[in-house]
């Protein structure tokens, strides 16, 4: 008996040869070096991801200056294009079904972030066959752009973003941690008050002009100590290896040393009352949210 085969009217209508003309253009960047590598002309092109556009009932470019870029649905057709041109190859050179689809999750994070933490948002797509994770690292204000480009899903930092583009970002809190006065057994001793620890040894601090930082100097000024600064640093992984070195003991989370507590490396000295370090995901406003960001943030809702 001959099997009956039914076949989706969307699909048999969609041009792939559209869709590898958008991908050549996307990865060039430039609608002339993409038509000379295609060998055709520029208006030939264009007619064509404008086709597409109009299948799709999206814009898939916008022009800046002599160039184009890619809307956020432009970047969502480019994750698509990646796969199935990327599982054609596969097809072509093995002759068997051996590509799978597979979900990308970009995620940026402020280059002083605690990579403990980073490791903790990520853990719940981590190792998954059917995720792929692109990760990059940088300021702030560069990963914000990235975000706002679509070229990043989400951003990690220690500190909300200031009120610019409000209207578009969203700024969900993820945890809060405790900030301890941390160091080695040879240093600390037996002392475990936080005035005396205080008073006797250097101490590394966040730079200033940071949020913890600014708590820090609250709380100092609360005790009335006058500090003996070892050194300010603006990376927790930096703070980490120097109290390791033994300069002094470091202001830290304990999440962020949580391996030397566990092997009895650093010890936690006394709690810092009132001092917290908070860890914030910045998201934008999209159309289309990548189905991932839920998997690692279910419980994270945006700021008031």
């Amino acid at each position: 008996m001959r099997q009956s085969v039914r076949y989706d009217r969307r699909v048999a209508d969609f041009n792939y040869n559209h869709l590898r003309y958008f991908w050549a253009v996307a990865r060039e960047g430039h609608l002339g070096r993409a038509a000379l590598r295609l060998n055709l002309t520029q208006s030939a092109l264009s007619v064509q991801i404008r086709r597409l556009e109009e299948r799709l009932g999206q814009k898939l470019f916008d022009r800046v200056g002599r160039g184009l870029t890619l809307t956020e649905a432009g970047r969502i057709a480019l994750d698509h294009a990646d796969v199935i041109f990327a599982t054609g190859d596969d097809l072509t050179a093995t002759l068997r079904e051996n590509g799978r689809s597979r979900q990308i999750l970009r995620v940026g994070a402020q280059a002083t972030l605690s990579r403990n933490f980073q490791i903790a948002f990520l853990k719940p797509v981590m190792g998954r066959d059917d995720v792929e994770l692109v990760l990059r690292s940088g300021t702030t204000a560069e990963l914000l752009r990235g975000l706002a480009a679509h070229h990043l899903d989400v951003v990690l930092t220690n500190h909300p973003p200031g009120r610019e583009g409000e209207k578009t970002l969203l700024t969900h809190k993820l945890a809060e941690q405790p900030v301890s006065l941390v160091g080695s057994d040879q240093i600390m001793g037996s002392e475990r008050r936080l005035v005396e620890l205080l008073r006797r040894h250097p101490v590394i601090l966040p730079t200033l002009h940071t949020g913890l930082r600014s708590d820090v100097d609250a709380l100092v000024d609360r005790l009335g100590v006058e500090l003996q600064i070892a050194a300010e640093v603006d990376d927790m992984a930096m703070m980490r290896l120097l109290v390791r070195e033994g300069i002094g003991l470091a202001v830290l989370p304990p999440i962020v040393i949580k391996d030397e507590l566990a092997q009895g490396l650093l010890i936690e000295g006394a709690p810092l009352p009132g001092v917290v370090e908070r860890f914030f995901a910045v998201t934008v406003e999209r159309r289309f949210r990548n189905p991932l960001l839920k998997a690692v943030m279910p419980d994270a809702g945006p700021l008031p």
